[in-house]
Formats: C-alpha cells, sequence, structure tokens
C-alpha cells in the first residue's frame, strides 16, 4: 500500500530545482485544497492535505463510537490504524486509515460537522502536525489546513491565507457534495461553514488566523484558474530569487 512519504512522480528528476515551502491556509471551503493540488502538480512538488489527515481521525473516531472529545481514544486509534497517502492511476490522492480507503468517506456530512471538535483537541493536533512537518523536510512541498503558516510550517518561504464570502463558500462545496452524489441543503450548508468559521477561529489551540507575514487573497468571484495564477507567480519569483 502506498504511504506517506511516497512523491508524486511529478517530483522524480526535479531534485536541481530550488526547494520553497509553501503554505496555503484560509477557512473551510475558500479553495485551498483545489489550488494547492493544481499548483503541485504545475510545479512538481510535493503536495499534503492536512486536512484531509484531521477529517481520518474524525472518522476512525466516528466509526468506533469512540466520542469526538476523547483525546485518547482519537490518539490509540490513530496509532492502530496509521494515516497514509497513495495516488490513484488517474493521479488522484487517495487517503488511507490502515488498509482502509477512506478518499470519500472522510467527505461526508457527518464528518465535516465534527471535524472541528477533533481539530481542537491539543493532543491530536501535536500528533499530526509533527507528521507533516516531519513531511516537510522533504522539501519541494505545499501544504493546506488551517495553521500551517502559523503552526506547521512557520519557516515557509510562501504563505497564503485565502478568504471568501460564506455564501460563495456554500456554493462551491454544495456543487462539490452534489458531484460526488452527497445529498446537501444550501441553507444548511451555510449555516455550517459560519459555524465551522467560528469554531476554527476562536479554538484555544492554533485558532484560524493568517500569519504575519501572509497574503491574504479574497477569493469571492475570482475563478480557480485566477487563483492558481496568483500563487504561482509569488512562487516563482521566489524559486527565482533563491
Amino acid at each position: 500500500m502506498p504511504t506517506l512519504a511516497t512523491k508524486s512522480k511529478l517530483t522524480e528528476g526535479r531534485a536541481d530545482m530550488t526547494q520553497i515551502k509553501i503554505a496555503i491556509d484560509g477557512p473551510a471551503s475558500s479553495g485551498k485544497s483545489t489550488v494547492a493540488k493544481i499548483i503541485a502538480q504545475n510545479l512538481g512538488y510535493t503536495y499534503l492535505d492536512t486536512g484531509a489527515m484531521y477529517r481520518s481521525a474524525t472518522y476512525l473516531a466516528l466509526k468506533n463510537g469512540v466520542s469526538v472529545t476523547d483525546e485518547e481514544g482519537i490518539i490509540q486509534l490513530l496509532k492502530q490504524y496509521p494515516i497514509s497517502f497513495g495516488r490513484s492511476e488517474s493521479g488522484e490522492q487517495l487517503v488511507f486509515v490502515g488498509d482502509v480507503d477512506v478518499t470519500h468517506p472522510i467527505r461526508d456530512n457527518e464528518v465535516t460537522n465534527n471535524v472541528s471538535a477533533v481539530s481542537a483537541l491539543p493532543k491530536v493536533r501535536e500528533t499530526l502536525v509533527a507528521l507533516q512537518q516531519k513531511i516537510a523536510k522533504q522539501g519541494s512541498i505545499i501544504m493546506d489546513g488551517r495553521d500551517i503558516g502559523t503552526v506547521v510550517l512557520p519557516d515557509a518561504e510562501l504563505k497564503i491565507f485565502l478568504i471568501a464570502s460564506v455564501e460563495e463558500r456554500a456554493e462551491r462545496r454544495y456543487k462539490e457534495n452534489i458531484a460526488k452524489g452527497i445529498e446537501t441543503d444550501f441553507e444548511s450548508l451555510k449555516e455550517e461553514i459560519a459555524a465551522r468559521d467560528y469554531k476554527d477561529s476562536n479554538r484555544s489551540v492554533s485558532p484560524l488566523k493568517p500569519a504575519a507575514d501572509a497574503i491574504t487573497f479574497d477569493t469571492t468571484g475570482i475563478d480557480i484558474q485566477g487563483v492558481v495564477d496568483f500563487i504561482q507567480e509569488k512562487a516563482k519569483k521566489m524559486i527565482d530569487k533563491a
């Protein structure tokens, strides 16, 4: 089975390329993962979806009857069913817990509605952040999440903080869910996203906020390619300077 350290084939043969670390943070459905994947492919960088790791921890708790506030219980589940990443033949990033492919189940509404509680647990964050930092030592990496620029990669050469209106983010998530066959109510999504924003911004451990040296970019009304171009231009300038 593919392991967490598995590199994309796109990264192979690019060892001579200047290596920088790119951190992309922002609230739910701000476009972080979508643009990070595209930029990683374009630059030949390794992409790490840190949000999928917290979703996997949440999935494990829900499937094993462990409370999403049971810190020790979740830590034990992570030891028993380690998170790893792989890649399908089509290039899609796959997420595993133990030997089980949870790429799509971790996007279910039940997981989405409980992931903030798990993400707020200090020991869970400590465990996953340590893993993320270990992977980042490989260099040439792009990570997205909520505390990448502030906690996970405070030394990242490029830090981006993406924002967008609740209305627009709800519409993005709605379209994603419909495409995946997930039953979704638009108004409920807006409420859930607003609630997630509040929880993420007000948690005591690693709250959602831009790093002091991050570039904040409002993606409301801007298509994916526009966001990709903006970030990629910044990245290429830094790569050329280094």
